[in-house]
Protein backbone atom coordinates (compact mmCIF):
# COMPACT_ATOMS: atom_id res chain seq x y z
CA UNK A 1 0.00 0.00 0.00
CA UNK A 2 1.64 3.62 -1.13
CA UNK A 3 0.62 7.10 0.44
CA UNK A 4 -2.40 7.16 -2.15
CA UNK A 5 -3.77 4.17 -1.81
CA UNK A 6 -4.14 4.64 2.58
CA UNK A 7 -5.13 8.11 1.96
CA UNK A 8 -7.54 6.84 -0.69
CA UNK A 9 -8.75 3.71 1.77
CA UNK A 10 -9.15 6.44 4.58
CA UNK A 11 -11.24 8.87 2.87
CA UNK A 12 -13.29 6.63 1.52
CA UNK A 13 -14.67 4.89 4.73
CA UNK A 14 -18.53 5.34 4.79
CA UNK A 15 -19.69 7.21 7.47
CA UNK A 16 -23.46 8.61 6.63
CA UNK A 17 -25.87 7.21 8.86
CA UNK A 18 -23.82 5.94 10.96
CA UNK A 19 -24.78 5.77 14.72
CA UNK A 20 -22.91 7.58 16.92
CA UNK A 21 -20.91 5.57 19.75
CA UNK A 22 -17.72 4.55 21.04
CA UNK A 23 -18.24 0.45 20.04
CA UNK A 24 -16.77 0.41 16.42
CA UNK A 25 -13.43 2.28 17.60
CA UNK A 26 -13.21 -0.13 20.88
CA UNK A 27 -13.70 -3.28 18.74
CA UNK A 28 -10.92 -1.07 16.30
CA UNK A 29 -8.29 -0.91 19.20
CA UNK A 30 -9.45 -4.34 20.92
CA UNK A 31 -8.06 -6.03 17.59
CA UNK A 32 -4.93 -4.05 17.89
CA UNK A 33 -4.20 -5.07 21.19
CA UNK A 34 -5.65 -1.77 23.01
CA UNK A 35 -2.98 0.47 22.25
CA UNK A 36 -4.64 3.13 24.65
CA UNK A 37 -3.85 1.27 27.59
CA UNK A 38 -0.18 1.64 27.26
CA UNK A 39 -0.49 5.55 27.25
CA UNK A 40 -0.78 8.25 29.17
CA UNK A 41 -3.43 11.47 27.63
CA UNK A 42 -3.86 14.85 28.34
CA UNK A 43 -7.72 14.73 26.89
CA UNK A 44 -8.68 17.89 25.42
CA UNK A 45 -12.73 19.08 24.79
CA UNK A 46 -14.28 22.42 23.40
CA UNK A 47 -15.70 24.09 20.99
CA UNK A 48 -12.99 26.71 20.24
CA UNK A 49 -9.23 27.17 21.57
CA UNK A 50 -8.74 22.97 21.47
CA UNK A 51 -5.77 23.21 18.82
CA UNK A 52 -4.22 26.24 19.97
CA UNK A 53 -4.30 24.55 23.70
CA UNK A 54 -3.00 21.13 22.14
CA UNK A 55 0.22 22.85 20.18
CA UNK A 56 0.97 24.72 23.46
CA UNK A 57 0.84 21.83 25.83
CA UNK A 58 2.94 19.75 23.75
CA UNK A 59 5.49 22.12 22.54
CA UNK A 60 6.13 22.70 26.31
CA UNK A 61 6.16 19.12 27.12
CA UNK A 62 8.50 18.83 24.45
CA UNK A 63 11.14 21.31 25.91
CA UNK A 64 10.79 19.35 29.21
CA UNK A 65 11.93 16.33 26.66
CA UNK A 66 9.29 14.27 27.05
CA UNK A 67 8.64 12.43 24.03
CA UNK A 68 5.01 14.03 23.17
CA UNK A 69 2.41 12.58 20.65
CA UNK A 70 -0.08 15.01 19.49
CA UNK A 71 -3.48 14.03 18.14
CA UNK A 72 -5.49 17.70 16.40
CA UNK A 73 -8.05 17.45 13.32
CA UNK A 74 -8.88 18.64 10.72
CA UNK A 75 -5.54 18.85 8.72
CA UNK A 76 -4.62 21.86 7.23
CA UNK A 77 -2.24 21.94 4.77
CA UNK A 78 -1.31 17.66 4.61
CA UNK A 79 -3.21 14.93 6.37
CA UNK A 80 0.14 13.84 8.04
CA UNK A 81 0.02 16.58 10.12
CA UNK A 82 -3.07 15.39 11.86
CA UNK A 83 -0.53 12.57 14.02
CA UNK A 84 2.80 14.21 15.55
CA UNK A 85 5.48 13.00 17.52
CA UNK A 86 7.79 15.31 19.27
CA UNK A 87 6.51 17.84 16.36
CA UNK A 88 7.07 15.43 13.30
CA UNK A 89 4.30 14.64 11.26
CA UNK A 90 3.56 10.90 10.93
CA UNK A 91 6.14 9.56 7.69
CA UNK A 92 4.21 8.61 4.92
CA UNK A 93 5.78 4.50 5.19
CA UNK A 94 4.52 4.52 8.55
CA UNK A 95 0.85 5.58 8.12
CA UNK A 96 0.44 2.81 5.09
CA UNK A 97 2.11 0.29 7.28
CA UNK A 98 -0.58 0.98 10.11
CA UNK A 99 -3.39 1.28 7.21
CA UNK A 100 -2.61 -1.32 5.46
CA UNK A 101 -2.54 -3.40 9.39
CA UNK A 102 -5.69 -1.51 10.17
CA UNK A 103 -7.65 -2.50 6.59
CA UNK A 104 -8.56 -5.91 6.98
CA UNK A 105 -9.78 -5.61 10.40
CA UNK A 106 -12.21 -2.40 9.36
CA UNK A 107 -13.06 -4.27 6.33
CA UNK A 108 -14.83 -7.18 8.26
CA UNK A 109 -16.23 -5.50 10.98
CA UNK A 110 -20.44 -5.92 10.87
CA UNK A 111 -20.80 -2.43 11.45
CA UNK A 112 -17.89 -0.32 10.11
CA UNK A 113 -16.09 2.62 11.63
CA UNK A 114 -16.20 6.19 9.98
CA UNK A 115 -13.24 7.67 8.54
CA UNK A 116 -12.54 9.84 12.29
CA UNK A 117 -12.71 6.06 14.25
CA UNK A 118 -10.51 4.83 11.45
CA UNK A 119 -7.93 7.42 11.87
CA UNK A 120 -8.11 7.66 15.52
CA UNK A 121 -7.16 3.84 15.80
CA UNK A 122 -4.44 4.73 13.46
CA UNK A 123 -3.26 6.88 15.33
CA UNK A 124 -3.08 5.39 18.64
CA UNK A 125 -1.57 2.53 17.43
CA UNK A 126 1.28 4.89 16.12
CA UNK A 127 1.94 6.68 19.80
CA UNK A 128 2.13 3.12 21.20
CA UNK A 129 4.12 1.83 18.58
CA UNK A 130 6.84 4.73 19.22
CA UNK A 131 6.26 4.41 23.37
CA UNK A 132 5.20 7.95 23.71
CA UNK A 133 5.13 9.51 27.58
CA UNK A 134 2.33 11.40 27.18
CA UNK A 135 -0.38 11.94 24.31
CA UNK A 136 -2.43 15.35 24.27
CA UNK A 137 -5.33 14.08 22.21
CA UNK A 138 -7.39 16.41 20.85
CA UNK A 139 -11.50 15.43 20.77
CA UNK A 140 -13.12 15.99 17.27
CA UNK A 141 -16.66 16.56 18.13
CA UNK A 142 -17.99 16.65 21.71
CA UNK A 143 -16.88 14.38 24.13
CA UNK A 144 -18.68 11.82 25.24
CA UNK A 145 -18.90 9.47 22.36
CA UNK A 146 -16.34 10.93 20.15
CA UNK A 147 -14.08 8.30 19.08
CA UNK A 148 -11.15 9.28 21.28
CA UNK A 149 -13.15 8.61 24.40
CA UNK A 150 -12.05 5.14 24.15
CA UNK A 151 -8.98 6.16 26.53
CA UNK A 152 -9.01 4.93 30.00
CA UNK A 153 -5.61 6.51 31.04
CA UNK A 154 -5.74 10.18 31.00
CA UNK A 155 -4.06 12.67 33.58
CA UNK A 156 -5.93 15.49 32.98
CA UNK A 157 -8.86 16.06 31.13
CA UNK A 158 -9.55 19.95 29.86
CA UNK A 159 -12.58 21.29 28.31
CA UNK A 160 -11.18 24.86 26.38
CA UNK A 161 -14.81 26.28 26.35
CA UNK A 162 -18.42 26.09 25.79
CA UNK A 163 -20.58 27.82 22.82
CA UNK A 164 -22.66 27.17 20.45
CA UNK A 165 -21.65 25.09 17.82
CA UNK A 166 -22.66 21.53 16.01
CA UNK A 167 -25.62 21.78 17.47
CA UNK A 168 -27.89 19.33 15.59
CA UNK A 169 -25.22 17.05 16.90
CA UNK A 170 -24.00 18.17 20.48
CA UNK A 171 -27.53 19.92 21.61
CA UNK A 172 -29.61 23.16 21.49
CA UNK A 173 -28.36 24.66 24.56
CA UNK A 174 -24.94 25.23 26.57
CA UNK A 175 -25.95 22.89 29.00
CA UNK A 176 -26.85 19.58 26.73
CA UNK A 177 -23.58 20.46 24.77
CA UNK A 178 -21.14 21.32 28.23
CA UNK A 179 -23.04 17.46 29.25
CA UNK A 180 -21.40 16.18 25.85
CA UNK A 181 -17.76 17.92 26.28
CA UNK A 182 -17.94 16.71 29.77
CA UNK A 183 -17.85 12.81 28.89
CA UNK A 184 -14.42 12.71 28.38
CA UNK A 185 -14.26 13.34 32.29
CA UNK A 186 -12.85 10.23 34.02
CA UNK A 187 -13.10 9.05 37.64
CA UNK A 188 -10.49 10.42 40.09
CA UNK A 189 -8.78 12.56 36.95
CA UNK A 190 -8.79 16.36 37.42
CA UNK A 191 -10.54 18.42 35.36
CA UNK A 192 -9.50 21.69 34.31
CA UNK A 193 -12.39 24.02 33.12
CA UNK A 194 -11.32 27.05 31.00
CA UNK A 195 -14.56 28.73 29.70
CA UNK A 196 -16.78 31.39 31.12
CA UNK A 197 -20.35 30.22 30.99
CA UNK A 198 -22.15 29.47 34.41
CA UNK A 199 -24.74 27.26 32.60
CA UNK A 200 -21.93 25.26 31.29
CA UNK A 201 -19.95 25.48 34.66
CA UNK A 202 -22.62 23.62 36.20
CA UNK A 203 -23.01 20.81 34.15
CA UNK A 204 -19.26 20.11 34.48
CA UNK A 205 -19.38 20.45 38.09
CA UNK A 206 -21.90 18.13 38.48
CA UNK A 207 -20.42 15.52 36.05
CA UNK A 208 -17.03 16.46 38.37
CA UNK A 209 -18.60 15.63 41.40
CA UNK A 210 -20.73 12.31 39.77
CA UNK A 211 -16.81 11.01 38.99
CA UNK A 212 -15.11 12.32 41.80
CA UNK A 213 -12.86 14.26 39.91
CA UNK A 214 -11.42 17.26 41.36
CA UNK A 215 -12.18 20.36 39.10
CA UNK A 216 -10.26 23.24 38.73
CA UNK A 217 -10.42 26.41 36.96
CA UNK A 218 -8.79 29.21 35.29
CA UNK A 219 -7.97 32.54 37.23
CA UNK A 220 -6.84 35.15 34.78
CA UNK A 221 -6.56 38.17 37.38
CA UNK A 222 -3.03 37.44 37.16
CA UNK A 223 -2.38 38.33 33.54
CA UNK A 224 -0.79 41.33 32.22
CA UNK A 225 -0.24 41.61 28.39
CA UNK A 226 3.04 44.24 27.82
CA UNK A 227 3.22 44.26 24.15
CA UNK A 228 0.86 43.10 21.58
CA UNK A 229 2.16 43.15 18.24
CA UNK A 230 2.15 41.41 14.60
CA UNK A 231 5.41 40.27 15.43
CA UNK A 232 3.84 38.71 18.81
CA UNK A 233 2.59 38.86 22.81
CA UNK A 234 4.58 39.64 25.93
CA UNK A 235 2.88 38.93 28.95
CA UNK A 236 3.39 38.28 32.72
CA UNK A 237 1.00 35.63 34.54
CA UNK A 238 1.56 35.39 38.41
CA UNK A 239 4.82 35.01 39.34
CA UNK A 240 6.14 34.44 35.21
CA UNK A 241 7.79 37.07 34.10
CA UNK A 242 8.19 38.29 30.10
CA UNK A 243 6.41 35.49 28.83
CA UNK A 244 6.28 35.61 24.85
CA UNK A 245 4.48 33.70 22.40
CA UNK A 246 4.50 34.00 18.68
CA UNK A 247 1.35 32.99 17.92
CA UNK A 248 -1.25 35.74 17.49
CA UNK A 249 -4.61 36.96 18.16
CA UNK A 250 -5.50 38.41 21.32
CA UNK A 251 -7.33 34.73 22.04
CA UNK A 252 -3.78 33.38 22.05
CA UNK A 253 -2.73 34.87 25.39
CA UNK A 254 -6.27 33.29 26.68
CA UNK A 255 -5.20 29.75 25.48
CA UNK A 256 -1.68 30.14 27.11
CA UNK A 257 -2.96 30.97 30.49
CA UNK A 258 -4.92 27.87 29.89
CA UNK A 259 -2.21 25.98 29.43
CA UNK A 260 -0.17 27.53 31.99
CA UNK A 261 -3.05 26.48 34.53
CA UNK A 262 -3.25 23.06 32.94
CA UNK A 263 0.87 22.93 33.92
CA UNK A 264 0.40 24.02 37.54
CA UNK A 265 -1.86 20.53 38.02
CA UNK A 266 0.25 18.37 36.30
CA UNK A 267 3.10 19.76 38.73
CA UNK A 268 0.79 18.87 41.39
CA UNK A 269 0.59 15.17 39.76
CA UNK A 270 4.33 15.05 40.20
CA UNK A 271 4.93 15.92 36.46
CA UNK A 272 8.23 17.59 35.87
CA UNK A 273 8.22 20.85 34.11
CA UNK A 274 10.86 23.42 34.70
CA UNK A 275 10.44 27.38 33.62
CA UNK A 276 12.56 27.45 31.45
CA UNK A 277 10.82 24.88 29.19
CA UNK A 278 7.85 26.82 29.75
CA UNK A 279 9.41 29.93 28.24
CA UNK A 280 11.07 28.00 25.50
CA UNK A 281 7.77 25.83 24.99
CA UNK A 282 5.44 28.68 24.73
CA UNK A 283 7.60 30.63 22.28
CA UNK A 284 8.27 28.23 19.79
CA UNK A 285 4.52 26.98 19.81
CA UNK A 286 3.07 26.99 16.07
CA UNK A 287 -0.46 26.47 15.29
CA UNK A 288 -1.64 26.84 11.40
CA UNK A 289 -4.83 28.97 10.54
CA UNK A 290 -5.02 31.28 13.99
CA UNK A 291 -4.68 34.48 13.05
CA UNK A 292 -1.59 33.46 11.03
CA UNK A 293 0.17 35.81 8.87
CA UNK A 294 0.65 34.44 5.36
CA UNK A 295 2.45 37.19 3.68
CA UNK A 296 3.57 40.53 4.48
CA UNK A 297 3.41 42.34 1.47
CA UNK A 298 0.75 42.90 1.41
CA UNK A 299 -0.36 42.05 4.72
CA UNK A 300 -2.42 38.71 4.76
CA UNK A 301 -3.60 36.94 7.56
CA UNK A 302 -5.82 33.95 7.90
CA UNK A 303 -8.07 32.94 11.12
CA UNK A 304 -10.08 29.60 11.11
CA UNK A 305 -12.98 31.24 13.10
CA UNK A 306 -15.97 29.58 11.96
CA UNK A 307 -18.90 29.80 14.71
CA UNK A 308 -19.81 32.75 16.63
CA UNK A 309 -17.41 32.38 19.31
CA UNK A 310 -14.45 31.97 16.91
CA UNK A 311 -15.34 35.34 15.03
CA UNK A 312 -16.04 37.19 17.61
CA UNK A 313 -12.63 36.72 18.87
CA UNK A 314 -11.55 37.24 15.15
CA UNK A 315 -13.14 40.96 15.44
CA UNK A 316 -11.50 41.25 18.57
CA UNK A 317 -8.25 40.83 17.51
CA UNK A 318 -8.62 42.59 14.41
CA UNK A 319 -9.51 46.12 16.03
CA UNK A 320 -6.74 44.95 18.84
CA UNK A 321 -4.23 45.16 16.23
CA UNK A 322 -5.39 47.81 13.80
CA UNK A 323 -7.68 49.63 15.77
CA UNK A 324 -10.54 51.34 13.33
CA UNK A 325 -8.77 50.77 10.30
CA UNK A 326 -11.03 48.71 7.81
CA UNK A 327 -9.67 45.60 6.07
CA UNK A 328 -10.18 43.83 2.72
CA UNK A 329 -11.96 40.29 3.92
CA UNK A 330 -11.75 37.17 1.92
CA UNK A 331 -14.43 34.98 3.29
CA UNK A 332 -16.48 31.93 2.58
CA UNK A 333 -18.38 29.83 4.92
CA UNK A 334 -20.27 26.26 5.49
CA UNK A 335 -23.90 26.79 5.17
CA UNK A 336 -24.35 24.98 8.19
CA UNK A 337 -23.12 27.55 9.93
CA UNK A 338 -24.51 31.01 11.13
CA UNK A 339 -23.71 32.70 8.47
CA UNK A 340 -25.46 35.78 9.06
CA UNK A 341 -24.14 36.27 12.93
CA UNK A 342 -20.24 35.50 10.72
CA UNK A 343 -21.14 38.44 8.48
CA UNK A 344 -22.91 40.92 10.65
CA UNK A 345 -19.69 40.82 12.75
CA UNK A 346 -17.18 40.94 9.85
CA UNK A 347 -18.95 43.80 8.34
CA UNK A 348 -17.22 46.06 11.52
CA UNK A 349 -14.06 45.28 10.47
CA UNK A 350 -14.45 45.18 6.24
CA UNK A 351 -13.99 48.14 4.48
CA UNK A 352 -15.21 45.38 1.48
CA UNK A 353 -15.61 41.84 1.04
CA UNK A 354 -14.62 39.01 -1.76
CA UNK A 355 -16.82 35.88 -1.41
CA UNK A 356 -15.89 32.69 -2.05
CA UNK A 357 -17.43 29.08 -1.78
CA UNK A 358 -15.71 26.59 -0.02
CA UNK A 359 -14.66 23.21 -1.63
CA UNK A 360 -16.79 21.16 0.36
CA UNK A 361 -20.56 19.97 -0.06
CA UNK A 362 -21.75 22.03 2.52
CA UNK A 363 -20.65 25.51 1.41
CA UNK A 364 -22.90 28.49 1.08
CA UNK A 365 -22.46 29.52 -2.34
CA UNK A 366 -20.62 32.70 -2.62
CA UNK A 367 -23.24 34.58 -4.47
CA UNK A 368 -25.65 34.16 -1.66
CA UNK A 369 -22.99 34.92 0.96
CA UNK A 370 -22.18 37.87 -0.36
CA UNK A 371 -25.90 39.38 0.07
CA UNK A 372 -25.25 39.10 3.74
CA UNK A 373 -22.43 42.15 3.19
CA UNK A 374 -24.54 43.90 0.50
CA UNK A 375 -27.49 44.30 3.29
CA UNK A 376 -25.47 45.74 5.39
CA UNK A 377 -23.99 48.50 2.66
CA UNK A 378 -20.66 46.63 2.24
CA UNK A 379 -19.06 46.75 -1.41
CA UNK A 380 -18.93 42.82 -1.75
CA UNK A 381 -17.39 40.49 -4.83
CA UNK A 382 -18.20 37.15 -5.50
CA UNK A 383 -16.45 34.50 -7.41
CA UNK A 384 -16.74 31.41 -9.59
CA UNK A 385 -13.13 29.73 -8.05
CA UNK A 386 -11.36 30.68 -5.25
CA UNK A 387 -8.22 31.34 -7.18
CA UNK A 388 -10.01 34.30 -8.61
CA UNK A 389 -10.89 35.90 -5.52
CA UNK A 390 -7.61 35.40 -4.08
CA UNK A 391 -5.86 37.28 -7.11
CA UNK A 392 -8.49 40.11 -6.66
CA UNK A 393 -8.22 40.26 -2.93
CA UNK A 394 -4.36 40.75 -2.77
CA UNK A 395 -4.92 42.88 -6.51
CA UNK A 396 -6.75 45.57 -4.22
CA UNK A 397 -4.88 45.07 -1.55
CA UNK A 398 -1.91 46.34 -3.17
CA UNK A 399 -3.87 48.86 -4.77
CA UNK A 400 -5.00 50.19 -1.51
CA UNK A 401 -2.37 49.53 0.80
CA UNK A 402 -4.62 47.49 3.13
CA UNK A 403 -4.16 44.24 4.42
CA UNK A 404 -6.34 41.36 3.77
CA UNK A 405 -8.65 38.97 6.22
CA UNK A 406 -9.05 35.45 5.23
CA UNK A 407 -11.47 34.16 7.58
CA UNK A 408 -14.85 31.98 7.36
CA UNK A 409 -13.60 27.87 6.44
CA UNK A 410 -10.66 25.99 7.70
CA UNK A 411 -11.30 23.93 3.97
CA UNK A 412 -10.10 27.19 2.62
CA UNK A 413 -6.49 27.79 3.93
CA UNK A 414 -4.75 25.27 1.97
CA UNK A 415 -6.58 27.13 -1.35
CA UNK A 416 -5.48 30.77 0.36
CA UNK A 417 -2.10 29.37 1.15
CA UNK A 418 -1.09 27.89 -2.46
CA UNK A 419 -2.15 30.92 -4.06
CA UNK A 420 -0.52 33.36 -2.42
CA UNK A 421 2.58 31.68 -2.73
CA UNK A 422 2.53 31.20 -6.28
CA UNK A 423 1.81 35.33 -6.34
Amino acid sequence: MNIKEALEYIHSVNWTFCKPGLERTRELCAYLGNPQNSLKFIHVAGTNGKGSFCSMLSSVLISQGYKVGLYTSPYIKCFNERMQINGEMISDGELCEITEKIKPIADKMKDKPTEFELVTAIALEYFSRNKCDYVVLECGLGGRLDSTNVISTSVLSVITGISLDHTSILGNTIGEIAREKAGIIKNGVPCLWCGNSDEAYSVIKSVSEEKCAPLYSVDRSGVDVKLSTLDGTFFDFEELKDIKIKLLGEYQVINAVNVLTAIKILKELGISIDNESIYDGLENATWLARFEKLSSDPLVIFDGGHNPEGVDLCVKSVKNYFGKEKLIVLTGVLADKDYSYIGKRLGEIACETHCITPINPRALSAQDYKQEFLNQGIPSFSYDSIEAGVINALKRAKESGKAVLCTGSLYLYSYIYGEIEKS
